[in-house]
């Protein structure tokens, strides 16, 4: 089977290169036309919870998942892929809760890589990695990544129960006002989990969930600067990579950045996510403040070019809110929906 997509989009008038084993992606526009702003034809990638169960039960998850959660069906995950294989997805990021503790959770990623023709990733919290599932990622997903929690031990066993396997893992690492001085301190000085991880990617806290704490707010932390400008002098061997919502503080605090490589928030234009019960949203964090759209009742693709929570949130990502502002075309006026995490 060839690993490399090409899709042309000719009314668009642009085209895509995907490499599926590599994990290279790229939009390219014809010659004299301007980046395109959102895919008419569909989400490029699938953001989707296929359960929400976790025995882990942390107080900070902004999902409240627990042992009480609810897995989605196969059949129901065979309805969402047999719409995306027709409508543009590439790639699913698979979520929840603990993704891989789903019973059926191999059958899924199988389905996903061998009928669907599409590349599954997940973020695991380091638990349920069994010989049986650490088998089928190797065969079937793209990447993964681990959650860093303190202490780090199940952060630890987990990246290097994967990276033994061969299996390329990066780190999620969520950035707050109090997370960001051990960050610092890995920037300066190393850690020995990063050691076995392909990248950490930074992850900008959103105050979401049962124990939301605006205190905790990036933007409220005096080091953020000095965060800053450790990464665009990286010292260290590792790679640095950044969730969407750190895009405002990027443009602002960076100066060896190649801004042709960043991507502002791609939720509504690119991107979508679906959750365990069939209801659809341009982001998953969107959950406390917009009701999904659900696949049982409308289709995919209405939706995805008709919501109103997918035009608000276009809207507001297109719109004049940073008019004065000069970054205002690199980050897209920051966050659409959760203005206080903008780090600007």
């Amino acid at each position: 089977m060839n690993s490399v997509i090409f899709k042309n989009y000719p009314e668009e008038k642009y085209k895509i290169i995907f490499n599926q084993k590599t994990g290279f992606f790229a939009r390219v526009e014809e010659k004299d036309t301007p980046e395109i702003f959102w895919a008419k034809s569909g989400p490029e990638l699938l953001d989707i919870s296929i359960t929400n169960w976790c025995d882990k039960e942390c107080s900070f998850c902004y999902r409240n998942s627990n042992e009480d959660g609810k897995h989605i069906t196969i059949e129901d995950y065979e309805t969402i892929m047999l719409e995306a294989s027709k409508n543009n997805v590439l790639q699913v990021a698979l979520g929840g809760g603990n993704p891989n503790q789903h019973p059926d959770f191999i059958k899924l990623i199988q389905l996903t890589r061998d009928k669907y023709n599409i590349v599954p990733s997940y973020t695991t919290n380091g638990r349920g990695l069994s010989k049986e599932v650490l088998e089928a990622t190797k065969k079937y997903c793209g990447a993964v990544a681990v959650s860093a929690y303190e202490p780090f031990d199940e952060t630890r066993r987990a990246v290097f129960r994967l990276s033994d396997h061969n299996i390329k893992v990066n780190l999620h690492y969520v950035l707050d006002s109090q997370s960001i001085e051990r960050a610092i301190d890995w920037l300066e000085n190393g850690h020995p989990i990063l050691d076995m991880c392909n990248a950490i990617i930074f992850l900008n806290y959103k105050p979401v969930g049962k124990d939301k704490d605006y205190s905790l707010l990036l933007k409220y932390s005096p080091l953020l600067k000095k965060f800053f400008d450790l990464v665009d002098n990286n010292v260290n061997s590792f790679k640095i990579g950044f969730d969407s919502c750190m895009v405002s503080g990027i443009v602002q605090n960076m100066k060896n950045i190649n801004l042709t490589s960043l991507e502002p928030c791609d939720a509504g234009r690119f991107s979508a996510y679906i959750s365990e019960d069939l209801k659809m949203y341009p982001c998953s964090f969107m959950m406390e403040h917009y009701e999904g759209e659900s696949l049982r009742e409308k289709s995919f693709m209405d939706i995805w070019n008709n919501s109103n929570s997918f035009k608000e949130i276009q809207n507001n990502l297109g719109g004049s809110r940073c008019e004065s502002c000069m970054q205002k075309n690199n980050c897209l006026n920051g966050c659409p929906f959760l203005r206080e995490i903008d780090l600007c």
